[in-house]
């Protein structure tokens, strides 16, 4: 009896051993994606006033030990604050790989480039906040995939194209702002994009209000 006890109690022993192994090699996997996002965008930056210098995994592995990072309890990024900082550069596309990330403050910056479709992929992103850099080309229909956004700021940038009609139907989107940019075409006027304010499309001399589908433009 004592035999079959003890080997029970290894039984046990050796399974909590693998479960905590397993459960110890998918967290830093996670974490993995949101080292390599962060420095895909670091390496797609000019960082004047040195805001990324701890962004160095050779330094830090741990991205949550880097400045202007916030993280949750399981160590996985759900903030960036990079907002007046005279970065310069694109945006990278694995910035989609942030899968946590709830608030994206880049604004008051000089970013080039594109907005990357993949950030259609952050579906618990609440806030994205882009404005007065000099952002340009579309903005991507896949924005209209992030159901939890709220805050959706890209005035003040290169913009070009219509309003992705997608975006009307963010469910929880109270705030936008479009203003400033060379948007054209008709104003989705359905949805979440209903009761956004005039002022809000302002300074897009070719966009104007029409039907609930965007013309081509």
């Amino acid at each position: 009896m004592a035999r079959i006890a003890a080997t029970r109690t290894l039984s046990i022993a050796a399974a909590v051993l693998v479960a905590l192994v397993a459960a110890s090699s998918l967290k830093p996997a996670a974490a993995n994606n949101d080292v390599d996002a962060l420095t895909a965008l670091r390496k797609g930056l000019s960082d004047p006033d040195g805001a990324l210098t701890s962004w160095d995994p050779r330094l830090a592995t741990d991205p949550c030990e880097w400045f202007h990072v916030t993280c949750d309890g399981a160590n996985r990024v759900t903030r960036l604050d990079l907002a007046k900082h005279r970065l310069s550069g694109t945006l990278a596309p694995e910035l989609g790989q942030l899968d946590q990330l709830q608030y994206m403050e880049i604004y008051g910056n000089n970013i080039q480039g594109q907005i990357p479709s993949e950030l259609g992929g952050l579906t618990i992103l609440v806030s994205l906040d882009l404005q007065d850099n000099s952002i340009s080309g579309p903005i991507p229909a896949t924005l209209g995939n992030i159901k939890s956004l709220k805050f959706l700021r890209v005035s003040h940038n290169r913009l070009t194209g219509p309003i992705p009609r997608e975006l009307a139907g963010l469910p929880n989107l109270r705030v936008a702002d479009f203003s400033s940019n060379n948007l054209c075409g008709a104003i989705p006027a359905t949805g979440a994009l209903k009761n956004i304010p005039p002022n809000s499309f302002a300074n897009n001399p070719r966009l104007h209000q029409g039907g609930a589908y965007v013309p081509s433009c």
